[in-house]
Order: structure tokens, then C-alpha cells, then sequence
């Protein structure tokens, strides 16, 4: 008589009185002919993996959100990792809704990045809304080889249309060989002194910014740059770090007038389309 033995089941989400746990995985691995492959594409609970068409030799994953997600007491991540040589983009198919929960204890979703020598990851998700009376604790930290390229963008939106925003508290980390690039964090929304007055976000209700490095910007940093205007549209400035890298951070009233702003800086100022 021949036994079925059943395979072993994929790990799954973890729900818990506490919220939600998941973690979502992507590794792109160059195949040495030019294109990169996906031999890690693990999506996990609310934070479902789509491949999508390819371009140019470069592997591209959709973020395709499988629930409502993240709510309070949540833990949610996800890990991308391009090896030597690869090139990866990594989208989402909406917005990040940040909402309130059952319980009374904070979201937290953290954003892991590693990029090879001699690879590139671009970073392109939709915005992050903190919803009214949700409480999201965010972290992004990328570890960078010294040839590595890489594309982040970040867009924040405080409150859907017409509704009070949540709190939202926010830290990018990016080392490049080791060495600490960048190092930041924001805090928004009730709870937080100062968030709305002038000398933070002035009424405005997107947050963003974009980040670029290139190994060629250490000979050549690129020139401070003023953007925007007084018409309402949005403000940002364009400044180099201390690193082959670039910052743009803009306010605007709206995510679509953000958008509108980075792209524009994107093209404009450091030759990217995005």
C-alpha cells in the first residue's frame, strides 16, 4: 500500500489577540546573461508578491496589498534583498492605508533593503495614509555595497480627504559599505508637539522625498536645488549628502501634488524617470 505524504505546509501569517504578523521576502539574483531572476518571491498574510513584466533586464514585483492592512497592534515587514549584479524595482499596486485596530496597541511595519555590489533596487511604492486614529510606527534601513545604485522614494499622506490624520512616526536608516548615509525620523499627528505649526509641515498634508545614489556622484555631487513655489503646488529642496546620494524632501498640500513635485524633480534635476 502507498502512503500520500502531504508536502509541507508554506508558513502563514500569524494572527494573534495582539494583531497580525507577516513578513513578505524578494530576492533578485543576476542570471550572468543580462536579466535577473526572482528565486525568492514569498509573500506573506495582507502582503501578497505579484511578478510583473520585465524591462530592460530588470525584475519588477508589485506589492499587492491582500487585506486591510496595517491595523493597530500589526506587524507586518518586508525584505528585499538584490545580489551582486541584479536589478530590481518593486512597486505596489495602492496606497498603504495605516487604520485603527481592535486593540489599543501601535502598527509597526518595517522595510528591510540590501543591495549588492554592482546591482541597483528601485523603491517605488504607493503613499502611506495614516488614516484618523491609527498609530504607525514605520522603519526603512537599506545596507548598500560601495557600487551599489539605488532609487527610494517615500510619500506620506496625513488623513484621507477631509479627515484628521493618525499618528505616524517614521525613521529611514541607510548605511552605504558601513557607514551611516542617512539617519532620520519624523513624527506627525496628535501626540506629536509642533507637527502642524510653521516650522514643520505648515497645513500641508504630504510628506515625501526621494532618495538616489550613484557611485559616480562621489567625483560630482549634485547642486542644492530649490523646488516648487508660492502658488500653493508644493515646496521641496534638492540637496547632497555626504556620499555618492541625494535627497529631495517636499511638502505639499496633496499626495497628487507631491507626486507631481518628486517627479518633476526626478526628471529635471537627476535625469530619472520614474
Amino acid at each position: 500500500m502507498t502512503l500520500a505524504v502531504p508536502a509541507p505546509a508554506r508558513p502563514q501569517a500569524v494572527p494573534s489577540a495582539a494583531g497580525l504578523r507577516a513578513t513578505a521576502r524578494i530576492t533578485a539574483r543576476a542570471d550572468g546573461g543580462g536579466t535577473t531572476r526572482l528565486p525568492v518571491l514569498d509573500g506573506d498574510g495582507p502582503l501578497a508578491l505579484r511578478r510583473i513584466r520585465s524591462h530592460g533586464g530588470q525584475a519588477r514585483v508589485c506589492v499587492v496589498g491582500a487585506m486591510s492592512a496595517p491595523l493597530g497592534g500589526d506587524r507586518l515587514g518586508i525584505e528585499a534583498v538584490a545580489e551582486e549584479g541584479a536589478a530590481l524595482q518593486v512597486t505596489a499596486a495602492a496606497a498603504t492605508v495605516a487604520l485603527p485596530g481592535r486593540n489599543a496597541g501601535h502598527a509597526t511595519y518595517d522595510v528591510r533593503l540590501t543591495v549588492a555590489d554592482g546591482a541597483r533596487l528601485e523603491w517605488l511604492p504607493e503613499p502611506l495614509i495614516s488614516a484618523e486614529s491609527s498609530d504607525l510606527r514605520m522603519t526603512t534601513t537599506v545596507e548598500l555595497a560601495p557600487t551599489a545604485r539605488l532609487v527610494l522614494r517615500e510619500e506620506q499622506a496625513l488623513g484621507r480627504s477631509g479627515e484628521r490624520p493618525g499618528t505616524l512616526r517614521s525613521r529611514l536608516t541607510v548605511r552605504r559599505a558601513g557607514r551611516t548615509l542617512l539617519d532620520q525620523e519624523t513624527a506627525y499627528g496628535p501626540g506629536v508637539p509642533g507637527w502642524d505649526t510653521a516650522a514643520v509641515l505648515d497645513g500641508h498634508r504630504a510628506i515625501g522625498q526621494l532618495l538616489v545614489v550613484r557611485p559616480e556622484w562621489d567625483d560630482k555631487p549634485v547642486d542644492v536645488q530649490l523646488l516648487g513655489d508660492a502658488d500653493g503646488a508644493g515646496q521641496g529642496v534638492l540637496a547632497p549628502l555626504a556620499g555618492p546620494a541625494a535627497l529631495v524632501t517636499a511638502v505639499a498640500p496633496d499626495a497628487l501634488r507631491l507626486r507631481r513635485l518628486l517627479d518633476e524633480a526626478a526628471r529635471s534635476h537627476l535625469q530619472i524617470g520614474l
